[in-house]
C-alpha cells in the first residue's frame, strides 16, 4: 500500500476519525434544517408582501 492509502485506512479506524465523521453529519442536519428554514420564511413573506403590494394598489398608490 502507498502512504496515502495506509494514511487513509489509519484515519478511517481512529477514533478520531469516527469524531470527524459524526461532525460531518451534524454539520449536514444543521444545514439542511437552515435551508429548510429560509425556505419557510421566505414563501411567508414573500406571500406578505405580495398581499402589501395588492392591498395598495386597491388604495390607489402604485403603478403597476
Amino acid at each position: 500500500m502507498n502512504v496515502r492509502m495506509r494514511q487513509l485506512v489509519r484515519f478511517v479506524f481512529d477514533a478520531e476519525g469516527a469524531t470527524a465523521v459524526e461532525y460531518a453529519v451534524m454539520l449536514a442536519m444543521i444545514l439542511m434544517a437552515i435551508i429548510a428554514s429560509v425556505g419557510v420564511v421566505g414563501a411567508q413573506t414573500g406571500g406578505m408582501w405580495g398581499n402589501i403590494q395588492k392591498s395598495l394598489q386597491a388604495a390607489g398608490f402604485g403603478g403597476s
